[in-house]
This record gives structure tokens, C-alpha cells and sequence, in this order.
């Protein structure tokens, strides 16, 4: 990688204020401990919302983008159950299962793991759901502003929602 330069990071930082984006280091409060405990832990994460949910224990639903009928109504109950059980429900804000997981866990928190930068959200028709989580909840990325998600990204994003929870309940995935 690069060596960004001091006007760079000014730039970064600043555009990252104005958006509500903190950027945090392993061990501030805020940044998910048991991220900080992974291999290549993010030297810097973005992190946006309700910062002090992150130090909660977390399970990651995440699952098929073409999920079926049934699968959709699993991951909604078993979000829904795990949130009043006490536990922070994380995934990656994709189609299906992503997105049952966060929207039944919204009133009892979820986390939205992001694969390009906070300005670049994908899929893009999920803007709303993530500005609702972050009523109560967080997003977090690892990448700078204006990333837009390539596909060599999800598998790097995914090991941050694996990294962040204690457990993954995976639902109708290949």
C-alpha cells in the first residue's frame, strides 16, 4: 500500500467528522474488543452510531442474498430472540438474510459491518435501513471514505463480522 500523506489523513479525518465517523484504534473505547484480539486486526477502524454497544456481546447472522421464505423468517425470530437475550446482532447490511438479521434487532441493537467506505453503502437501496439502525446501533468499516465495495472486499469484510462476535449462525449460504 501507499504512505498517505499528513494532508491526506487531515482530509480523511475531517470528511469523517462531518459524516459522524470516528476512527478508532484497537483498545479506544468504541472499537470492538475482540476485533482487537484477530490477527490483522484494522489498525483503524470507522466507526458510526452508538459507539458504546460495541463492548456488548455480539453473535453475526449473516446468510444467502436469495434467501427463501423460511430462511428470512428464521434469521428474523433468531435475531429478535438473541436481541432480548442481550446480545448485539452483527452482519453485513447485504440482501436477505443481512438485512432480516438487522432489522429485527434494531430496538436491541445491531452492528452493520461494511465492506466500502461509509459514504459508499452497498447495496445502495439499504441506505435507510443502516440510517435506521444507526439510531441505535453502529457501522463499522475498515475502508477509507469513498471506497466502493469490490468483490475481493465482502471476504475481507466478513472476517470483521467474525471477528467482532462470539459466535456466526450462518442461514442458507452455500
Amino acid at each position: 500500500g501507499r504512505i498517505c500523506t499528513i494532508d491526506d489523513a487531515e482530509r480523511e479525518l475531517a470528511a469523517s467528522r462531518k459524516i459522524g465517523v470516528a476512527l478508532l484504534a484497537p483498545g479506544e473505547l468504541g472499537y470492538p474488543p475482540r476485533l482487537a484480539s484477530i490477527d490483522d486486526a484494522p489498525p483503524l477502524l470507522g466507526v458510526r452510531g452508538v459507539p458504546d454497544i460495541m463492548s456488548q456481546p455480539m453473535i453475526a447472522i449473516v446468510g444467502s442474498r436469495n434467501a427463501s421464505g423460511a430462511g428470512l423468517k428464521f434469521a428474523q425470530v433468531l435475531a429478535r430472540d438473541l436481541g432480548h437475550a442481550g446480545f448485539v446482532i452483527a452482519s453485513g447490511l447485504a440482501r436477505g438474510i443481512d438485512q432480516a438479521a438487522h432489522r429485527h434487532s434494531i430496538d436491541t441493537g445491531t452492528v452493520a459491518v461494511l465492506a466500502g467506505g461509509h459514504d459508499r453503502i452497498y447495496p445502495p437501496e439499504h441506505e435507510g435501513l443502516l440510517a435506521e439502525l444507526l439510531q441505535s446501533g453502529t457501522a463499522i468499516s475498515e475502508m477509507p471514505l469513498g471506497h466502493v465495495p469490490r468483490a475481493r472486499d465482502f471476504p475481507r469484510r466478513n472476517r470483521l463480522i467474525s471477528g467482532v462476535a462470539l459466535g456466526v449462525v450462518v442461514v442458507e449460504a452455500a
